[in-house]
């Protein structure tokens, strides 16, 4: 079995000043391409460090990916500590001195002479091209192992992994099978509670389930081998079956599948928010097919009175939305109500009438996370209506205090 690891470099990544989005983005991009990682490292910007690191990689891997370390100042070491590894010498490669020098001279401006170091390279290395910056990569057999040595600029980092590397890979380890994913975003519902329904799914042989959870989101991913789509689809419709009450959206991200919704259905939308301070609009807007029907949006001050009672909050959110509804003569007007030691009110104002619901958080949220959660609460009753679904749902980390819809003709009476 092939055994692939990444090595990522620098201080401002060991120390947590940045977050090493790239060892992530490589992961899921092997993985889907059948090169799954084995171990990811870390270590700053000391030599001897990196060299151990190396020396150690290259007697226990195939492959390891090396990224960062390539630029041009005195703390860049990854090029001469491949060099110490592999026990060869830095030797200059004028093909990449020669691509500096017209970088440069593009941008009417001399080479500093310690980008040169950029084109001193461990001897006997294949370089890898870089288009868009002045740090290529390379590549480098230590100890039998392939090292691939990349810029750790993301952008330029993650056009040589796709158009050099795994291509390359893909040649040498042309037996190694990829893997396709899909994966049903769900909301309101917890880890465990999916694991507990979905682990008695029996698959097939090659395919996986997985799971990733943040805030507020728990994404259910199946993995399975390349070029089975009917066999993954039966599987995706069994597990979607399951799990249905908390599906938000497929393969797809549930503003982009609410903006679908909205476009499909052609309905005008406005907000009053109370709550989520401007975050519901925000997130309506976010897709263009969605932000067309986006009417006027109201952030209404937490020190504001709309006429609630703190026993009457529902009232006033039912109130707020009618009005919010007939002043911006939308479809749909949508309202978050202010939180009162743990507790909102939420009012959506449609055509057929008005529903609205009292929730409280289950525990302790920080401000930014009660945002989130009741922005995404209202985007599903949203999300429910369009769909005519039931628009009152069972969440995790909510409680309901009151439900109540209004149809029209009782509005109108």
């Amino acid at each position: 079995m092939l055994k692939i690891a990444m090595l990522s470099t620098g201080e401002e990544v060991l120390h947590g000043d940045i977050v090493d989005t790239n060892a992530a983005w490589l992961s899921e991009q092997f993985f889907t391409h059948g090169f799954s990682l084995a171990k990811r490292s870390t270590v700053g910007d000391e030599e001897s460090a990196l060299v151990e690191e190396l020396l150690m990689l290259s007697f226990n891997y195939d492959v390891v990916v090396v990224n960062g370390g390539l630029g041009p100042t005195s703390d860049d070491l990854s090029a001469h500590a491949a060099s110490l590894a592999a026990d060869v010498e830095l030797v200059l490669y004028p093909e990449w001195l020669d691509k500096l020098t017209a970088f440069f001279a593009a941008r009417n401006m001399a080479m500093p002479e310690s980008n040169r170091k950029q084109a001193m390279l461990p001897k006997g290395s294949v370089l890898l091209d870089n288009p868009i910056g002045t740090a290529c990569g390379f590549k480098v057999v230590i100890n039998d192992c392939v090292f691939y040595f990349t810029p750790g600029v993301p952008s330029e980092f993650k056009r040589m992994v796709k158009e050099q590397i795994l291509p390359d890979l893909k040649q040498q380890y042309p037996l190694v099978q990829g893997y396709e994913c899909s994966r049903l975003y769900t909301f309101g519902t917890s880890e465990s509670a999916l694991s507990d329904t979905l682990d008695k799914v029996a698959l097939p042989e090659g395919y996986t389930l997985g799971y990733r959870s943040y805030l507020p989101f728990i994404e259910v991913k199946l993995f399975g081998p390349k070029g089975e789509l009917e066999t993954r689809v039966k599987l995706l419709q069994l597990i979607f079956n399951l799990i249905e009450s908390s599906v938000v959206s497929v393969d797809e991200t549930m503003q982009k599948h609410v903006a679908f919704l909205i476009e499909e259905r052609k309905s005008s939308i406005a907000t009053a928010e109370q709550s989520t301070f401007g975050a519901l609009s925000q997130w309506l807007h976010a897709e263009p097919e969605a932000a067309q029907y986006c009417g006027h949006g109201w952030v209404i001050g937490h020190a504001v009175s709309v006429g609630e009672q703190k026993e009457d909050s529902l009232a006033a959110a039912f109130a707020l939305a009618g009005a919010t509804r007939e002043k911006c003569a939308t479809d749909v007007a949508i309202v978050t109500g202010k939180v009162i030691e743990g507790v909102f009110s939420l009012a959506l104002s449609t055509p057929e009438g008005e529903w609205g619901q009292t929730m409280k958080f289950n525990r302790q949220y920080g401000r930014q996370d009660q945002i989130t959660i009741i922005t995404t609460t209202a985007a599903d009753m949203l999300r429910r209506y369009l769909s005519a679904k039931p628009l009152f749902a069972k969440y995790s980390s909510l409680s309901r205090e009151k439900e109540l819809f209004v149809p029209r003709n009782a509005l109108e009476s």
